[in-house]
């Protein structure tokens, strides 16, 4: 039967369900440390407000609890990727190999997000130790469920070279702006707070904010018939044979290197952002989302010199160029002094990188899948993009251990050293990304459809 033939309006379909899961994604990235750890003060007065419900003090070396449960749930998270993606990847469901998984789990995600921020409150300490690590642990999870098969499709619906980089646009901007939308959750909190109080301002916030990242997240699930676009032949290599198979990828291992690093580095800033503004910067929280809107509306603004130079000058190029960008952006957080200006500064310099970045590292994961696809006859899209996320969230798993360890002591000094280790952990990796042979790639993906 004849395929229908993937438009723009599918993908940007498509890409609505990449706002849901960062939107909740966000939520915990950006909020969990800086509610559950720190120390109020009177410009921000919900720093650290549920913190006295679990363990603060360090319980190896440095390493505080918080921090390893935050790893342990990145590192669980990495593990059950190429999991998931096998599973994906060999599914013979009636509605595709991809859509049924983000169709069942887009409510419980939801709600597990609203509980990390509810549940853990309990008078005992051990007990919501016990709690938080459990909901963490099934959120990541959760998240796999949707993002691995979701990601699948990002090299399935990019059939054309032109519609991997159109896909990669489109999701990038619902990323940012689910990531922008998160940062309100103090606006949202402060919003209520005369109704609710100050714990409860905050809960009811997040499942604000949940309950529209859970309808996001439904749009493509039931608005995209996966079977009227895709083939969907299942795979029949088992989940870790296809890891395997996945990074003997020479280009995709010359990939991965440098992205484990950025996103360490990343995290690393992700983690202290709010950090950085209220304690570095002396910014109200609430000037947070104000910061990350201006941040996302010139980074959006860029996407469509991005999207036009990608296919002319490389990606790899660009890329590489976004990774100095941040490298700056580290290095000025790390010398900066007081004011707002500062957060704008950091906002404006941080919007080139976050345009670059957000866009073309998936559109070369689908262009090594293609290639695979091509040269071998089987598709295991869903196992390179699993096999990317399980490399970058270990980095991200280190970067929370790294962050939570420095920062234990809650000095201005230590959230300096994690911007400055977030920059030579950037340079690094942009020097790593010129192993990469994007050139190579391409030329053969040409070649084999007889494009040449």
């Amino acid at each position: 039967m004849q395929k229908k033939p993937i438009t723009n309006k599918l993908l940007w379909i498509f890409a609505v369900g990449q706002f849901g899961w960062s939107l909740l994604s966000g939520i915990v990235a950006n909020w969990m440390v800086y509610y559950y750890t720190g120390a109020p003060d009177e410009q921000n007065p919900l720093t650290g407000i549920f913190a006295s419900g679990i363990t603060q003090h360090p319980i190896v070396f440095k390493l505080t609890l918080f921090g390893l449960v935050l790893a342990v749930g990145r590192i669980f998270d990495a593990v059950t990727d190429p999991l998931i993606a096998g599973w994906s990847d060999r599914a013979k469901f009636k509605g595709g190999r991809r859509i049924p998984f983000m169709r069942t789990i887009a409510i419980p995600f939801a709600l597990i997000t609203i509980g990390l921020f509810t549940l853990p409150q309990t008078a005992n300490i051990a007990v919501n130790d016990v709690i938080l690590f459990a909901l963490l642990i099934t959120f990541y999870l959760f998240m796999t469920i949707f993002c691995t098969p979701y990601n699948a499709l990002i090299a399935e619906l990019g059939d054309t070279q032109e519609h991997r980089i159109n896909v990669s646009t489109y999701i990038s901007f619902t990323f940012i702006a689910g990531q922008s939308i998160s940062f309100m959750l103090p606006n949202v909190a402060g919003a209520l707070q005369g109704a609710l109080g100050p714990a409860g301002s905050v809960r009811m916030a997040v499942a604000i904010m949940a309950t529209i990242a859970c309808i996001a997240m439904l749009v493509p699930s039931i608005y995209i018939k996966e079977r009227d676009y895709l083939e969907a032949k299942p795979s029949e290599t088992k989940a870790f044979s296809s890891l395997l198979k996945t990074f003997q990828n020479g280009q995709f291992r010359r990939f991965v290197y440098s992205d484990v690093i950025y996103f360490f580095a990343l995290t690393l800033f992700q983690t202290g952002l709010a950090f950085y503004e209220t304690k570095l910067m002396g910014i109200e929280d609430t000037w947070t989302f104000v910061l990350t809107a201006t941040m996302t509306f010139l980074s959006v603004c860029q996407y469509p010199i991005v999207n036009k130079l990608a296919p002319k000058i490389g990606k790899k190029k660009m890329i590489i160029t976004g990774f100095f960008g941040y490298a700056l952006v580290f290095l000025i957080t790390f010398l900066c002094g007081q004011g707002l200006y500062w957060g704008f500064i950091v906002a404006v310099c941080a919007s080139v990188p976050m345009a670059i970045l957000g866009i073309l590292p998936q559109a070369c994961v689908a262009d090594v899948a293609e290639l695979s696809r091509l040269e071998t006859g089987e598709d295991r899209s869903g196992m390179f993009f699993a096999a990317r996320t399980f490399a970058f969230k270990m980095g991200q798993a280190l970067a929370m251990v790294v962050f939570t360890s420095i920062t234990v002591s809650g000095t201005p000094g230590s959230y300096r050293a994690t911007a400055a280790v977030a920059f030579v952990t950037c340079v690094t990796g942009a020097c790593l990304f010129f192993l990469y042979n994007e050139k190579m790639i391409l030329a053969k993906i040409r070649e084999i459809k007889g494009e040449e």
